[in-house]
């Protein structure tokens, strides 16, 4: 999976579940009953009693019909789900036009249904349940009974600026609160999506590097059958007549069998230099990274210290992953040329990758590792529309992160200019095993 196609993955389906909305309207239905009887009963104020609790009937008797017509639990359309919240909406609204529109205060659930929209649903969806919302509070300044109050108090008199200052903080909490749960909620789904995709990242990577050892197995487990077939087909070559038609056919045996045997012995040399296989040195490691980008027109560098006894690191798929997609970008928007650069001292190993390229963009330097995060600019390896710095990007960080590492991103100085990210290990992290003696620079393809 290129980080090309990560870049590219969706976030899944917004939708809702069915006992979710029934559960939520349960409690709405006894909480409505509950302040309508209080109201009525305790405070003995005059309300049109009967028609609230037929409104309030009618919302439980939605949730019963669908309770029997979809008995196991299942997820609902976005279309379904926003007008199911739509009634919910529509019957506040006329309990509010029963119990004095937006003198009553409970006029504030309105913004209940919109909330719930916009933790759950598309964003078009929740902007029509917010549009709808509106609507129907704008239509209880003007159309809507009496406040329900005692006979023996005088009722209060509300002045039509304070309707309306109701009427445009029940506006603005739909509008800010409903647009801050959704980013809240979007940025949450993105990180959990981001996630799993690091998971199946890492995860393929990790199965790369353990066929070494699975075809090492397979020598190991096929040796002795081989031997069998070899003894079986040297006695066969003994015993037959050399003028017979099958002498050639188990010579030939014999001889893919041996054939078979000396491919089996390569591959179970794999354990006896599994360590070096597995540790690199860091100019090795960095080597192994660059390799890739290298037929790009864009010229690679890989600058060490000399004459210095070099850390040793192991081919670990997060790190080697990671450092490919940090340069893979380094690629896409130099112009000419990439510089990876690597320190080290008895605390730290860093790797700095840098190019003269633009550099990152305002807009997302502040946000670089986000998942989903991209940049105005054009990538120069591809040409489509995809920006790149997205989900990629969020996964090479997310690796090194886990390897140990701390990851920088800058901008060069001025006059200069491209990007500069900078990965940096505890020298102890970075090893992680006993390094191998006496290991040399090895040149690296300028």
């Amino acid at each position: 999976m290129s980080a090309l196609d990560l870049d590219r993955l969706s976030l899944p389906r917004r939708n809702m579940r069915l006992d979710t909305l029934i559960r939520l309207r349960w409690l709405s239905v006894i909480g409505q009953t509950i302040a309508v009887l209080v109201v009525y009963l305790g405070l003995e104020f005059e309300l049109s009693i009967w028609g609230c609790l037929s409104i309030i009937a009618l919302s439980a008797w939605l949730n019963i019909v669908l309770r029997l017509r979809f008995k196991n639990a299942r997820r609902l359309e976005p279309s379904r789900a926003a007008w199911l919240l739509a009634f919910d909406i529509a019957e506040l609204g006329a309990l509010m036009f029963l119990t004095g529109g937006l003198e009553n205060p409970f006029s504030f659930f309105f913004l209940g249904p919109v909330l719930l929209s916009a933790t759950a649903l598309p964003a078009r969806m929740t902007v029509m349940l917010g549009a709808f919302a509106i609507f129907c509070a704008t239509l209880l300044i003007f159309f809507h009974f009496p406040l329900p109050w005692s006979d023996d108090l005088p009722a209060p008199v509300l002045p039509d600026t304070y309707i309306l200052a109701v009427w445009l903080s029940i506006l603005l909490a739909i509008f800010f609160i409903g647009i801050y749960a959704w980013q809240i909620t979007e940025e949450s789904r993105q990180l959990v999506n981001a996630l799993a995709a690091t998971e199946l990242v890492l995860a393929r990577e990790q199965h790369l590097t353990q066929i070494d050892g699975l075809a090492a197995a397979a020598a190991h487990a096929l040796g002795t059958p081989l031997s069998t077939i070899s003894v079986i087909a040297k006695e066969l070559e003994r015993e037959i007549d050399p003028k017979s038609p099958h002498a050639d056919d188990i010579r030939l045996l014999r001889e893919q069998a041996q054939r078979c045997r000396e491919i089996l012995s390569k591959l179970s040399e794999l354990p006896a230099e599994s360590e070096h296989y597995d540790r690199l040195p860091i100019s090795g490691l960095l080597e192994e990274v660059a390799a890739p980008h290298r037929d790009f027109g864009i010229a690679i560098n890989v600058n060490l210290p000399p004459n210095m006894k070099q850390p040793a690191g192991t081919r670990n798929p997060a790190i080697l992953y990671g450092l490919g997609n940090l340069l893979e970008n380094a690629v896409d928007f130099a112009h000419e040329r990439v510089e990876i650069s690597a320190h080290w001292d008895d605390e730290a190993v860093t790797v700095v990758i840098g190019d003269d390229g633009p550099g990152f963009a305002p807009e997302v330097i502040g946000r670089i590792g986000e998942p989903y995060v991209r940049s105005r600019r054009r990538r120069r390896m591809y040409a489509s529309d995809d920006t790149g710095m997205g989900l990629g990007f969020f996964i090479a960080k997310t690796l090194l992160e886990r390897s140990g590492a701390r990851l920088t991103f800058e901008n060069r100085t001025f006059p200069a200019r491209g990007a500069v990210v900078t990965v940096r290990w505890p020298r102890a992290v970075f090893e992680q095993f006993p390094q191998l003696p006496e290991l040399e620079n090895i040149p690296v393809t300028p």
